[in-house]
């Protein structure tokens, strides 16, 4: 077996968008961590390939069928098909489907190393969803573009990583081939120090939702403004970038909160009463629900927001799917959670959706000559 071949000598690629210091996002921050991972896998073995932030314009219809999204183009691509080549690589790890251009052209260049590719969404399906949305020539252009560069993904990537059996089968029906491996969402680890050594008896604690305004969070919080909160008797909180300027929209004097977007989650998740997930859209795996379970907090969420946590949901919270679910979950939950910390929740946090976790996976699939 020559080098190039063999995963404990060849030399690794990282194509991925480019790293932030401090990512907020669920998909920065899932970014920075699978970067972690590798440099800790591979070490000095691994090569970092940051790619521009240029975003799709609706009138480039070149770029629909080209591939060209996401800071891709034919300079990008070329310069990193040198790298590969003066760098001696032998395995590439690619973080997003919609990469699928770049790994089309590196496939057919170098048909010898071994392409894995890790979706963190369908981004079809994510994409059709805020189609549904917002019904404009840019979110259709958007969405035609992702499912393009997204089939190529599959079609040409050695192996195809999901976070969930439900987006593999999802690949399966759109484009005729499912998951090869499975690598559960993990995030870093934001518990400060000390906060899980003392139980506090919670009084007059809130419900908390966290998680940035794009269209499935949008819609799910309101429909639990309209729906639930009327009939509950604590108060909801809505954290994160963008609800700020939805004050208007989802206030309730006296019910809900819009704090918007904050320097620090963490204080918000330690007086949380519990975490609620009201998610009917989407794809991949929710962040807010890997946070809620690294804060020990109970999670009461829709099936949907537990995609990819099925294994844990009987004891990570409860799965609602109507109002009246909702209301006596949280009925339940407000009398009979009497400890701001729950360790075995941790627990499963460490165990599942880690950083070490997620380094001992991908390490598994990197590494493996299947």
């Amino acid at each position: 077996m020559t080098d190039s071949l063999n995963p404990s000598a060849s030399r690794v690629m990282l194509v991925t968008k480019k790293l932030q210091d401090f990512p907020v996002g669920g998909r920065e921050q899932l970014c920075k961590l699978n970067y972690n991972a590798l440099m800790e896998i591979f070490g000095d073995r691994l090569v970092v390939y940051e790619l521009p932030g240029n975003k799709l314009q609706a009138n480039v219809i070149r770029k629909i069928f080209s591939g060209h999204i996401d800071g891709l183009n034919n300079e990008v691509i070329g310069e990193a098909q040198k790298k590969i080549k003066e760098e001696g690589i032998g395995i590439i790890f690619v973080d997003g489907s919609n990469l699928g251009e770049f790994v089309k052209v590196t496939k057919r260049n170098f048909p010898e190393i071994s392409v894995s590719t890790f979706f963190h969404n369908v981004e079809a399906r994510f994409f059709l969803g805020a189609l549904r949305h917002s019904k404009t020539l840019h979110a259709l252009a958007v969405l035609i573009a992702n499912y393009l560069a997204e089939r190529k993904a599959v079609q040409y990537s050695d192996k195809i990583i999901c976070m969930t059996n439900r987006d593999s089968s999802l690949l399966q029906r759109l484009y005729g081939h499912p998951a090869t491996h499975l690598s559960a969402l993990a995030i870093r680890d934001q518990l400060p120090p000390g906060s899980g050594v003392t139980t506090r008896v919670l009084h007059g604690k809130y419900a908390l939702f966290v998680g940035g305004a794009f269209y499935a969070n949008r819609a799910g919080i309101s429909w639990f403004v309209r729906h639930v909160v009327p009939h509950i008797r604590i108060k909801t909180c809505i954290v994160g970038k963008g609800f700020e300027k939805l004050k208007h929209e989802l206030g309730h004097a006296g019910k809900v909160e819009i704090v918007g977007v904050v320097d620090s989650l963490a204080e918000w998740y330690r007086d949380a009463h519990f975490v609620i997930a009201p998610i009917f859209d989407g794809s991949g795996m929710k962040t807010k629900v890997a946070e809620a379970l690294m804060h020990g907090k109970k999670i009461i969420g829709t099936p949907d927001a537990f995609s990819g946590y099925e294994d844990v949901v009987e004891h990570a919270g409860q799965v609602c799917t109507t109002a009246d679910e909702f209301i006596a979950a949280i009925g339940s939950a407000k009398d009979e959670i009497v400890s701001s910390f729950d360790p075995e929740l941790r627990m499963l946090y460490e165990e599942k959706y880690s950083h070490p976790a997620a380094r001992s996976r991908l390490a598994g699939i990197l590494c493996s000559v299947e």
